[in-house]
């Protein structure tokens, strides 16, 4: 299979360099990390060692494959978008934080997935990602029903030996995903702590706080996901990843942008039409969107 990964960072790199090993792989990111997977390959270490030459690319308009995965931050979501609609693809499959799928339907005509990937990774350097966690990879359609195009890009990614799955519950799956994401990123940002501590410590409260929440938005809009449930989730995945930094924790030790508005901030807006309650989503983005103020990191 023909695969573009558009958004080559940490996670990008790590599954388009896994899929590497079986299929025809072109990564879209920035230099000096493309440059150097160009002239020495892409290695990967940690739980899986690998060494693959892909095609390394910064320009990502006017290309095909047979599917595209977005694996982007969620704010360049648009630009993605944009980039992908000048190409021709089978289909398209997000794998970021956030309900980012929808924007894309919007935008491009072949068909969108939704997705979600419980592998751990962490760039290290050009040319070098760390797989820090095996996790899964599952995809499915945004209508919650079962699909033969999931199907098949699910077996694209267990013949490259990725853990993958196809299902029929991706409304409950993308929610579940949020709420891991509310639960873990912001206060794990806030107190820069590991996953682990996140939980375990005095922000767990806050953290399940947060997970049940998005669970009561997900119920309001029709979505089978329980708090009790998101609150396993959350669990489960800091216990899987407790010696990770979220993404938003390593944005915040760094002074990048965060994904606040892909993870709070669609919170925020889906509760305030469904007109559910969610005050601790909404202090956790009003926090992290005043550290980001602070630093004019912010657009808007």
């Amino acid at each position: 299979m023909e695969v573009l990964v558009y958004g080559a960072g940490a996670l990008g790199s790590l599954v388009g360099g896994l899929l590497a090993r079986a299929h025809d792989v072109t990564l879209v990111g920035r230099d000096p990390h493309m440059r150097r997977v160009r002239e020495e390959g892409l290695r990967i270490d940690g739980r899986i060692d690998a060494c693959v030459r892909p095609r390394a690319l910064t320009v990502g308009r006017d290309l095909s494959a047979d599917l595209a995965l977005v694996t982007t931050k969620a704010y360049d979501t648009d630009a993605a978008a944009r980039a992908l609609a000048t190409g021709e693809y089978g289909a398209v499959c997000s794998l970021q934080n956030g309900l980012t799928e929808e924007r894309l339907v919007a935008a491009l005509e072949p068909p969108v997935l939704a997705g979600t990937a419980s592998y751990g990774a962490r760039l290290l350097e050009p040319g070098r990602v760390r797989c820090t966690g095996v996790g899964e990879v599952v995809v499915g359609s945004l209508e919650g029903r079962e699909s033969a195009l999931a199907e098949r890009v699910s077996r694209a990614f267990t013949d490259a030996g990725i853990e993958a799955a196809a299902a029929g519950d991706m409304p409950r799956r993308r929610y579940e995903k949020l709420a891991v994401n509310a639960g873990i990123n912001g206060p794990s940002a806030l107190a820069r702590v590991t996953n682990g501590e996140t939980l375990e410590g005095p922000a767990g409260g806050v953290a399940r706080g947060a997970a049940r929440e998005v669970a009561r938005v997900a119920k309001a809009e029709g979505a089978d996901l329980s708090e009790s449930a998101a609150v396993d989730a959350l669990e489960r995945v800091a216990r899987d990843t407790a010696a990770n930094r979220s993404s938003m924790c390593e944005d915040v030790a760094a002074g990048r942008r965060t994904e606040v508005d892909a993870i709070y901030g669609v919170v925020l807006e889906r509760a305030a039409r469904l007109e559910v309650p969610v005050p601790t989503c909404r202090t956790l983005a009003s926090v992290i969107r005043a550290w980001e103020a602070g630093r004019e990191l912010r657009r808007n």
